[in-house]
C-alpha cells in the first residue's frame, strides 16, 4: 500500500465541476471524484495555511496550541511515524510558508525537495524593478511581494516552467524512481494561491476580452477599490489558475497510471481553505490595511472539496459526513497499516468509507488561532446545515496580540473593542449566508455552542483560554 497526498493551497470547493461548478473547466479532477469518495462537508479546521499545514502534518486540531510558525520540535508528525515503520517518505513543494526557514515542516521525510520562487520568497534578484501589472494601490504589498514574484518569475518560457508544473513534474519523476518502494509521498503546491498570473490562453477560457489592469493579487479589502470589470477579471485569472491546476494534477495522476500504481497506492486531494471573490463585499481571507483583521470563515472559505481515491476504486461515492484536515493524519496511517501513536485528535476516514461507519464528529470547528487569552477572532461551527459564527464569551477581554498570517509577515491586528454577536445561518435554506437568523433561533446557537465547547474540552484546551469560549450570548 502506497499513499499520495496532494495539497493545493486555496483552492475553491465550489470552483471544481465536481462539486457543482459549471463554468470552470476541471476535467482532471472531476475524473478522480468520479472514482473516489468524495466527501460533501469537508471542513477547514485551523486557519490559514501554516496552521492547516500542522493540523494535516501532527493529527491535531492545532488552533488551541500553535500559531503561524515553525512546527513544534515536541510534535509528533505522520512523516516520522512513517518513515520508523520503514516506509520511503517524500515531501515536494512550493508551497513557501510551512517550508520556509526555520519552519521545518519538511521534519521526519526520508527526502525533500523545495521549489523556489512563490509569492515573497527571497529567491531571484533580476530584474531590479520590474514593472507592476496594475496601480499599486491595487495590490498587496506590491513592493515586497508582488515585484518580488515578477522577479522570480521573469525568466518563465512556458506552462511547463509554472511552479505547479514543476512540483507535479518532479513528483511524476520521483514515483518513476521510487516506484518499487512502499511509499509516502505528500505534494503541496501553492497554485491557485495569487499571485495569480497563468499562461494566458488560460485566461482567455474566462474573460478573453479584457484589456484593462491586472490585478494579480489584490489587496485584501472590501471591493470598493475595483470596478466591475476588474473583480470579473480577479474571478478570471482565478479561474485560469484552477484549470491551471487541474492541467497538471492530470499530468501526476497519469503518471500513476502509466507507472502501474493505481491498484495499491491511495490518493488524497485537497486543500487549506478557499477565497473571498467579492462575496460579502470583499476580496481576499482577511482584511489588511494599517492592522490586520480576521473576517468570519464564511462557506466560501470553510468549506474543501477533499476526494479520496481508494487502491483500484473505480467508482464514486459521495459521502456527507463531516471531515476535517486533523483526521487525514490517522486516515494515512490507517492505511499504511501504521500503529497511530496516540497523540492525534483526528480519526481515520476508512472505516467510514470501506465499512460505512458513523464519523464521531458532530461539528466542525473552522477558527484561526485561540492559544491565547483573549476572545473576538470569529470562529465557524457548522453541523453541516447550520453555520454559527462565534467571536467568544460575551464581556471579555480583546486584545491585541499581533501575528505573522497570512505571508509570515509580522502585523498588529485590529480588533474589535468588544465582543461582536454572535451570527447563525441556515446553510440549507441561506447557502449565501445573508440572512443572520440567531435572534430568531437561539436554542438552535446554544446546542452548536455546546457541541463546540465539548470538542474543546475532549481536545485538552488549556482552562485559561477555554473561559474565553464558555458563554455564547446574553
Amino acid at each position: 500500500m502506497n499513499v499520495i497526498l496532494i495539497i493545493s493551497d486555496t483552492l475553491r470547493r465550489d470552483h471544481v465541476g465536481a462539486y457543482g461548478n459549471q463554468w470552470i473547466h476541471t476535467p482532471n479532477l472531476d475524473r478522480l471524484a468520479g472514482q473516489s469518495f468524495v466527501f460533501e462537508e469537508a471542513r477547514a479546521a485551523s486557519f490559514p495555511t501554516v496552521p492547516n499545514r500542522c493540523d494535516v502534518m501532527t493529527g491535531r486540531y492545532s488552533f488551541i496550541e500553535f500559531d503561524w510558525g515553525p512546527l513544534p520540535d515536541d510534535s509528533t508528525v505522520i512523516s516520522e511515524v512513517i518513515s520508523e515503520a520503514g516506509f520511503t517518505t517524500m515531501a515536494i513543494a512550493d508551497t513557501p510558508h510551512p517550508f520556509r526557514k526555520g519552519y521545518n515542516f519538511q521534519r521526519g521525510f526520508g527526502g525533500y525537495h523545495f521549489i523556489r520562487g512563490q509569492e515573497n520568497d527571497l529567491w531571484r534578484t533580476a530584474p531590479a524593478d520590474p514593472p507592476l501589472p496594475c496601480s499599486p494601490d491595487k495590490l498587496r504589498a506590491p513592493e515586497r511581494t508582488v515585484k518580488q514574484y515578477l522577479r522570480n518569475v521573469a525568466h518563465r518560457q512556458g506552462e511547463e516552467d509554472y511552479f505547479v508544473a514543476q512540483t507535479m513534474r518532479a513528483a511524476g519523476e520521483w514515483l518513476e524512481e521510487n516506484r518499487d518502494q512502499d511509499f509516502f509521498l505528500y505534494v503541496d503546491t501553492f497554485d491557485p494561491h495569487e499571485p495569480w498570473d497563468p499562461p494566458q490562453w488560460y485566461v482567455d477560457l474566462y474573460d478573453p476580452d479584457y484589456d484593462g489592469e491586472e490585478v494579480i493579487y489584490p489587496r485584501y479589502d472590501y471591493t470598493d477599490y475595483l470596478t466591475a470589470q476588474e473583480l470579473k477579471h480577479c474571478r478570471a485569472l482565478y479561474a485560469g489558475e484552477v484549470s491551471l491546476v487541474d492541467t497538471w494534477v492530470g499530468h501526476l495522476l497519469e503518471r500513476v497510471e502509466d507507472l502501474g500504481l493505481a491498484e495499491d497506492t491511495a490518493i488524497i486531494f485537497t486543500t487549506d481553505h478557499g477565497f473571498l471573490h467579492g462575496e460579502h463585499g470583499i476580496i481576499g481571507k482577511s482584511l489588511i490595511g494599517e492592522y490586520f483583521s480576521y473576517v468570519p470563515l464564511w462557506e466560501e472559505i470553510a468549506r474543501l472539496p477533499l476526494m479520496i481515491q481508494l487502491p483500484g476504486q473505480t467508482e464514486s461515492q459521495r459521502l456527507s459526513a463531516l471531515a476535517q484536515p486533523p483526521d487525514l493524519a490517522p486516515t494515512i496511517l490507517d492505511l499504511l497499516g501504521v500503529d497511530d501513536p496516540g497523540t492525534m485528535h483526528g480519526h481515520s476516514l476508512v472505516g467510514l468509507m470501506e465499512r460505512g461507519e458513523r464519523h464521531p464528529r458532530n461539528v466542525a470547528i473552522c477558527t484561526p488561532p485561540l492559544n491565547y487569552a483573549s476572545a473576538g477572532v470569529a470562529s465557524t461551527i457548522s453541523d453541516g446545515e447550520w453555520a454559527l459564527i462565534y467571536y467568544g464569551s460575551p464581556g471579555s477581554e480583546v486584545a491585541d496580540r499581533g501575528t505573522r498570517a497570512v505571508d509570515s509577515v509580522p502585523r498588529e491586528t485590529g480588533v474589535d473593542k468588544e465582543v461582536p454577536q454572535p451570527r447563525l445561518y441556515h446553510l440549507a435554506s441561506d447557502p449565501g449566508q445573508e440572512h443572520d437568523v440567531f435572534e430568531q433561533h437561539q436554542d438552535l446557537a446554544q446546542q452548536l455552542h455546546a457541541e463546540h465547547l465539548a470538542v474543546l474540552e475532549e481536545i485538552g484546551m488549556r482552562g485559561e483560554y477555554l473561559e474565553y469560549r464558555r458563554e455564547l450570548w446574553s
